[in-house]
């Protein structure tokens, strides 16, 4: 995980790079993010995925940012997990078919056994 640094832009210190301009305030609360707080927790070649957290609502947003020929697209979601717990569940391995079905088949012996 690192930093972005905003790049000096003659005097206008604290404008967003330009592929973070369309997630410069908060969905919650509209609250403008400081562009120094904005961490990536993942480079690949053109995309970023980055974490933000309001320092005025405490949400957060995760969004994946790629920059184009075409231009700039991001899709993102709000969550109150922070860097850290994402980096955990970034590291988790898949789940399969196989284990949604054995949570499901646990859960209906459970609710059978509540029955009885």
């Amino acid at each position: 995980m690192r930093d972005i640094t905003p790049p000096k832009n003659n005097g206008q210190f604290g404008k967003f790079p330009e592929g973070l301009k369309i997630i410069s305030h908060c969905p919650v609360c509209h609250f403008n993010y400081n562009p120094a707080e904005v961490r990536i927790l993942e480079e690949l070649d053109n995309a970023q995925l980055i974490h933000i957290k309001c320092k005025n609502c405490q949400s957060a947003i995760v969004a994946m940012i790629s920059i184009n020929s075409i231009g700039i697209s991001s899709v993102g979601l709000v969550t109150d997990l922070d860097e850290n717990e994402i980096q955990n569940f970034r590291e988790m391995s898949e789940i399969s078919g196989d284990d949604v079905i054995s949570v499901y088949q646990t859960l209906q012996n459970s609710k059978e056994g509540m029955l009885a």
